[in-house]
């Protein structure tokens, strides 16, 4: 396979960022020169990440000390993304929601009405403040039949430790005690956030490469919407996983810098 050729038409890149640009608070080797080398070839980058847990301003901070400059402090989270769906889907209504302080915060500020006492429907984020008095709430609404949306499906997070529980365990737990899995999950590898990233970017689909380190979520993304996707070994997915996987990335590199020869 050329490289060269398949990269050719890309203008702008998605970009993961847990496990493709950083661990926890360490910049992963060659992140840097990876985003130099794209301002030098005139590409654009996307930050899209399916953690919920911040708010896109945490994420641009966290950039920031990280050593990103601009023009690349630009940053899309399954929870803006899920804020704008419920927005046109619920207008005037009220949500449940599960999740940080942070992202309540910027919800609100987006205009999205929050009631935890009488909701109009679930949002579903990633709760890093998660107790069992909030499952059991949670629990309770989705089984009286309301309106269930989830931010993203990942199981886990990586951390520079491991890994913690993400909000795909959250959906499982609601579905082995409700029956119920949500009714829409905004994040990779689902439309809501590829809408979103095509609004932000300006850009068609075949200008873009989705690049991350897990299979599931990342690389299925470019699959499901017919983006150059480009899997990284610096996370989750390994070449093990690739040889069983049903989902195939259309290029594999080590890390974000092997792929400077060929931009």
């Amino acid at each position: 396979m050329d490289f060269r050729e398949k990269l050719k038409p890309v203008k702008g890149f998605l970009l993961d960022m847990d496990g493709t640009l950083y661990l926890g608070d360490r910049m992963l080797e060659g992140s840097l020169d990876f985003l130099a080398k794209a301002k030098e070839t005139g590409r654009s980058v996307l930050f899209l990440t399916n953690n919920s847990s911040k708010s896109a301003d945490v994420y641009i901070q966290k950039l920031q000390r990280l050593g990103v400059t601009e023009p690349f402090l630009n940053v899309l989270t399954s929870g803006q993304a899920a804020g704008r769906h419920v927005l046109k889907l619920f207008p005037g209504q009220r949500a449940f929601l599960m999740g940080n302080e942070m992202l309540r915060q910027e919800l609100a500020a987006m205009g999205v009405l929050i009631d935890s006492d009488r909701p109009d429907y679930v949002l579903l984020a990633f709760d890093t403040t998660l107790d069992y008095a909030k499952l059991t709430r949670v629990c309770d609404l989705v089984r009286d039949g309301l309106p269930y949306i989830a931010t993203h499906p990942d199981f886990n997070c990586p951390t520079e430790t491991g890994f913690i529980p993400d909000i795909g365990a959250t959906i499982a737990y609601i579905e082995a005690s409700t029956g119920r899995r949500p009714d829409v999950i905004i994040g990779k590898p689902n439309a809501g956030i590829v809408e979103e990233a095509l609004r932000t970017t300006g850009l068609k689909r075949e200008e873009l490469a989705m690049v991350g380190d897990r299979l599931y979520t990342d690389i299925a993304t470019g699959v499901n919407f017919g983006i150059t996707s480009i899997l990284v070994l610096t996370g989750e997915a390994t070449l093990a996983d690739v040889e069983t996987s049903p989902i195939q990335p259309d290029l594999i590199f080590e890390r974000l810098s092997s792929m400077n020869d060929y931009l």
